[in-house]
């Protein structure tokens, strides 16, 4: 008579952070443990991950929740962008009419420090008005996605650094594009913001070490900054760092 094989637990890492590359990559090889890891698909890299892989959104809380029940998901691990309010949104309450286990991995927010000039928002659409009171030249590190925000600022020029080129124009009047994936050196991005000779700098507290440099750089020259604060997040466990995450998922399946 065989024997029967237990079957896996089916963990879902909804990712496109260097903390979901890391976790998959933590978890690699557990036994009893199968993992996928899903990515929005806004950009071709991250795709190097054990595991399964999916890429493309779900079709909102509806269409995740079918998901979870038809991939057979057991664990939710949520390591989205600490900006990517709906996916988080969407996660919570489709774990929530599934049964699923969520948790929510997310890097710790930046903090300033001495020398710094950061103006707090709440939002990119409230960014806008607070460079009124700063130069013209804006270095505008907010993403692709945001970027309307600032459209109707045609007294300013704008500096734009995205991972990847657009296929579509940018939707600002004056701008600059500049490519790059992080992490960026301190060096590099004072550099930069000498060579376009930039007033004021406009970032989301993204947290992490990838894209801090031009926080450094900014305070190296005296520059201000318009921090756009965090979008609230949904009730629910969550750790800031990738080997909590896997301590989570480990004491799940018993190990």
């Amino acid at each position: 008579m065989a024997l029967e094989t237990a079957t896996p637990t089916h963990l879902l890492i909804l990712g496109g952070t260097a903390e979901a590359a890391a976790l998959a990559r933590r978890l690699d090889g557990v036994p009893g443990l199968q993992v996928t890891s899903s990515l929005a698909g806004r950009t071709t890299g991250g795709r190097d991950l054990p595991g399964s892989l999916r890429v493309g959104g779900f079709g909102g809380v509806d269409g995740l929740a079918a998901y979870l029940a038809t991939a057979e998901i057991d664990l939710l691990v949520d390591a989205t962008h600490p900006f990517a309010a709906e996916i988080t949104r969407n996660a919570a309450a489709a774990c929530a009419a599934a049964g699923v286990a969520r948790l929510r991995l997310q890097r710790p927010a930046w903090q300033p420090m001495t020398g710094d000039r950061w103006e707090y928002v709440d939002a990119p659409a409230t960014a806008a008005p607070a460079l009124g009171r700063h130069g013209a030249n804006v270095f505008l590190a907010t993403g692709r996605s945001d970027l309307a925000a600032f459209s109707h600022l045609g007294d300013k020029h704008f500096l734009v650094r995205l991972v990847e080129s657009p296929q579509a124009p940018l939707e600002l009047a004056h701008a600059t594009l500049v490519t790059g994936r992080g992490p960026f050196r301190e060096a590099e991005d004072r550099a930069l913001l000498q060579k376009h000779a930039i007033d004021v700098v406009v970032t989301k507290n993204s947290g992490g070490d990838g894209a801090y440099a031009k926080l450094a750089a900014a305070r190296a020259l005296g520059l201000p900054v318009v921090m756009i604060d965090r979008p609230p997040e949904p009730e629910g466990e969550t750790v800031a760092s990738v080997n909590d995450a896997r301590d989570w998922v480990l004491a799940r399946i018993g190990r």
